[in-house]
């Protein structure tokens, strides 16, 4: 008599161990997946970096001699050190189209289906891809640090503060990109995660510190401006640099405690936004 064969259920799946210590090995191993993806395609990198650079030298050499820094005394080169915490923050922030495309394409590939489908932790793929974003995002900033230093940055409390300011950088980059997760996973194609991951940044960094004081906005959007998740990271970061030449006007606590609303922010948002992606990524198809 022929042997048969059964078809294989839908039980017979086999099922993730769980626990921490499973978590966090698959979300390493989806991380490494990610990285040699990156590797493979270096020019998703190079084209990460041309982009922070050039607003670099365009703030620096086109809107530098026109905006006027406070305490900074008519020097027309003290914008550069303020703008700068600004544009590292930008670029942080800019990576979350990045993670919302990549999802997205894996969700329009059907990998994550294939994915789901292995015995691996609920949130290891997102996670995964959010820390190879982290490692992209801290790359570009080692390229932008050292154009920064070529413009006239400098760094004045020493290099402890410094790296403070840098890891609240990243911490926030961090946070955005579990933002792009959840929009990846909410849209069909990489193109429409490309746009909505960038459509809310503009008006999120252009209302804030970032570029110009916020004492010169409406008094509307200057409560905006101070309450604004990216403006607190900004502000912690100059005081961290040594770049804030003139006490802060605002009363509002995110300007008068940023290192500690940038951290508060930056966690809320992963709490909040991790939650709602790994919900999202069992029930999408």
């Amino acid at each position: 008599m022929a042997a048969t064969s059964a078809a294989p259920k839908l039980s017979d799946a086999p099922v993730p161990k769980g626990g921490i210590v499973q978590s966090v090995h698959d979300s390493l191993v989806m991380a490494r997946r990610n990285l040699i993806r990156m590797a493979r395609i270096p020019e998703m990198v190079i084209f990460g970096m041309i982009q922070p650079v050039m607003f670099v030298l365009l703030f620096a050499y086109v809107f530098g001699g026109a905006i006027g820094v406070p305490g900074a005394g008519g020097d027309k080169t003290a914008y550069r050190e303020f703008m700068m915490a600004g544009i590292f923050a930008q670029t942080v922030t800019f990576a979350t189209a990045g993670a919302g495309a990549g999802i997205a394409d894996d969700m329009h590939k059907g990998l994550i289906d294939r994915f789901r489908s292995l015995p691996m932790a609920r949130g290891a793929v997102l996670t995964g891809r959010t820390l190879a974003d982290l490692v992209q995002t801290a790359l570009v900033m080692v390229v932008m640090i050292v154009c920064a230093l070529i413009v006239g940055w400098r760094i004045h409390d020493g290099l402890i503060k410094a790296l403070a300011g840098l890891g609240l950088l990243l911490l926030l980059g961090y946070a955005f990109s579990w933002i792009g997760a959840l929009i990846g996973l909410s849209v069909r194609t990489p193109e429409a995660a490309t746009s909505g991951g960038l459509i809310w940044l503009f008006p999120l960094t252009f209302l804030s510190n970032a570029f110009v004081p916020t004492d010169s906005l409406p008094t509307f959007l200057q409560h905006v401006a101070d309450w604004n998740p990216f403006s607190a990271t900004v502000q912690a970061c100059r005081e961290l640099f040594g770049n804030q030449l003139a006490p802060v006007p605002s009363d509002a606590w995110p300007m008068q405690h940023p290192a500690w609303a940038s951290l508060l922010y930056s966690l809320l948002i992963i709490v909040i936004f991790r939650t709602l992606s790994v919900r999202k990524y069992r029930s999408a198809a």
